[in-house]
């Protein structure tokens, strides 16, 4: 691999340590090319995500402009000075992933910048394709699957995650002018988006977020199914991002969607046991491919 290259996926893995924190320990269970792929595919995400939140970025919507056609001619063999594209060029090679996803992506996160209310579930569920489900699809490429049922699943799993992250990230959002339930949902449990602004926790927003936390469930169960499709080495990744997500569900309900008065998250105790189940059964996957 030659330098510039490996400068890269280095870049790409050190910002995953420092940015990725569930993630990255669920990255960790991968064998080394899919890491490093993953690495770089984090990376690119993280890069588009900071755009999108930093408001004191300028011209954000054209450095998404600027930003696919460094990747059209990227792709094209040109040269750029951006350090994390070369790793990212390299993984969309090695895994025949559509270049299409990530422009797919981008549009998804350029999306905050013009988009702060979504009137109905169909145009949240676009948003949620766009800028999660998208990210399972380029990762299954990267995992390996052995049936075209993998993408919706893969599909499901990434809408399950997000939808998880509005109900907990409620509160962040609100201040910055962002509702992502549903208009038409507020309306109908009389819920009204001042008081969501306001972060008021009333029984019609619990029940709004009852309703909201029993569709997420229905996503991740289907998305449990994409295990079984993927390569094993890759199970023990998905396994924990799917469960350590799926608690972080389970606590907001617990609380009682007490999510304006503090983040809700996983102690370490709860982070490490998930983890911990999950990376043997990645190792013992590992041996068993090894030993054939």
């Amino acid at each position: 691999m030659e330098a510039y290259l490996k400068d890269s996926y280095k870049i790409c893995a050190d910002i995953t340590k420092s940015q990725a924190k569930n993630f990255y320990y669920a990255f960790v269970t991968l064998p080394k090319h899919k890491r490093m792929a993953i690495y770089a595919v984090y990376a690119f995400c993280r890069y588009c995500d900071d755009i999108s939140d930093d408001k004191e970025t300028e011209n954000r919507s054209d450095q998404f402009v600027n930003l696919k056609r460094e990747l059209k001619l990227s792709v094209d063999g040109k040269f750029t000075n951006d350090p994390i594209i070369p790793a990212l060029i390299d993984t969309i090679n090695k895994f025949e992933i559509p270049i299409s996803y990530f422009h797919e992506l981008i549009n998804g996160v350029e999306m905050d910048l013009t988009k702060s209310r979504f009137l109905n579930f169909n145009e949240l569920k676009d948003y949620c394709y766009k800028v999660a489900s998208i990210v399972g699809l380029i990762s299954i490429n990267i995992f390996g699957y052995k049936n075209s049922k993998a993408s919706q699943y893969a599909i499901d799993l990434g809408i399950a995650m997000q939808l998880t992250n509005i109900m907990r990230d409620l509160s962040e959002d609100s201040e910055r002018n962002r509702i992502y339930i549903p208009q038409d949902e507020m309306n109908q449990y009389g819920y009204k988006e001042a008081d969501m602004l306001n972060g008021q926790v009333n029984d019609n927003f619990k029940q709004l977020m009852h309703f909201q936390v029993k569709r997420a469930r229905c996503y991740f169960d289907s998305g449990i199914n994409l295990l079984e499709f993927l390569d094993k080495d890759a199970r023990g990744c998905t396994a924990i991002l799917h469960n350590l997500y799926s608690r972080i569900l389970d606590k907001i309900e617990e609380e009682e969607y007490e999510v304006f008065s503090s983040r809700i998250s996983l102690t370490r105790i709860e982070k490490t046991t998930i983890m911990t189940k999950f990376f043997f059964i990645s190792i013992i996957n590992k041996l068993n491919i090894t030993s054939r």
